[in-house]
């Protein structure tokens, strides 16, 4: 079979790449990280504060990068056992007396991630 001679730009790769990264931050990501701050349970901000989106060799990543709670909000927790770490006991605000541990019962899950993610989208 004869070629036509037809030469496609080397550097036709690198634009194409450029276009889906810019695309997939600009446009997807921006809609998927602000859909999931509209979602997320507000208690105190910081889940919400947390949340970024980030593109990285065409991979688009949505979520919490430094709120060690995020997956549990998002998931749910079963019934657990809480320890305190630096100190003897725990105590908080409205607590009669510092307590060595408490049984968590768990807690329901509260998804924003994912309907954030599976929301129908129209170019």
């Amino acid at each position: 079979m004869a070629h036509s001679g037809v030469r496609i730009d080397p550097s036709a790769r690198t634009h194409v790449d450029a276009a889906i990264g810019d695309w997939l931050e600009h446009v997807i990501g921006r809609d998927i990280l602000g859909d999931a701050q509209n979602y997320v349970h507000k208690r105190s901000g910081r889940l919400h504060d947390s949340l970024r989106a980030e593109v990285q060799d065409k991979t688009l990543r949505v979520g919490s990068l430094d709120c060690n709670y995020a997956t549990d909000v998002e998931l749910g927790t079963g019934p657990h056992v809480i320890l305190p770490k630096n100190k003897k006991a725990l105590s908080w605000p409205g607590a009669a007396h510092p307590v060595a541990r408490v049984n968590h019962p768990g807690a329901a899950a509260n998804p924003y991630l994912r309907p954030a993610l599976f929301q129908r989208r129209t170019p």
